[in-house]
């Protein structure tokens, strides 16, 4: 599939061109950029927002919200970073933006679902561990849907940290950023995540 604008020069396809050229075309408010970008971008957005707001419709708002942003920023957008990472973490700030909009619920305690230490102090279940090719094989088996579900029982601020860092892999300073909190925190979080994430997925992963 192609997609293309007409220069004096004839039809530009924004495939093959080099992203500087997609880049003047969206500051030039080219129709058939844009239409590009939303066709290019929208499926693996979308896939973000849904992995953290948890709901159709407001992923689709999300969405339309973050095309609209990218739209009238793109004037800004000085390209020290590829479109497609610049878009996603406007995605991610749109997913998130919504779910700061809505009531907020009392957060669910997550220490049930931590690791467990007996008399001696020792761990009786160990802290889950990701590896970075863990997620690769996760997506390709029947594994990923076990591990969606998992993250999707964990309270909010928990749930986000593992998004961010473990599924989005973003850094710890980018999760920070996106999450309005301190490096640090990130790593608690994150830490703390992960064991109970361990504690969900044992009885999930037994049956497959």
């Amino acid at each position: 599939m192609t997609s293309s604008t007409t220069s004096s020069d004839g039809p530009v396809d924004f495939l093959n061109e080099d992203e500087t050229v997609l880049i003047e075309a969206l500051r030039a408010h080219d129709k058939a950029a844009y239409g590009f970008i939303v066709r290019e971008y929208s499926g693996r957005l979308l896939a973000v927002i849904r992995g953290i707001v948890r709901n159709e419709e407001d992923a689709r708002d999300c969405l339309q919200d973050a095309f609209l942003q990218a739209f009238r920023a793109i004037d800004r957008f000085e390209g020290r970073a590829k479109l497609s990472s610049w878009m996603h973490r406007i995605a991610v700030n749109a997913a998130l933006m919504k779910l700061r909009s809505k009531k907020r619920k009392a957060e669910a305690a997550i220490d049930d679902l931590l690791p467990q230490f007996d008399g001696s102090e020792a761990r009786i279940d160990p802290i889950w561990q990701t590896e970075p090719e863990t997620h690769d094989s996760l997506e390709a088996d029947e594994r990923s849907q076990a591990v969606h579900l998992a993250i999707s029982q964990l309270p909010e601020n928990y749930r986000n940290v593992i998004l961010l860092r473990d599924i989005q892999e973003l850094s710890t300073d980018e999760a920070a950023i996106e999450l309005g909190i301190t490096p640090g925190a990130v790593k608690v979080r994150l830490h703390r995540a992960r064991g109970a994430l361990k504690k969900l997925l044992d009885p999930l992963l037994e049956d497959l």
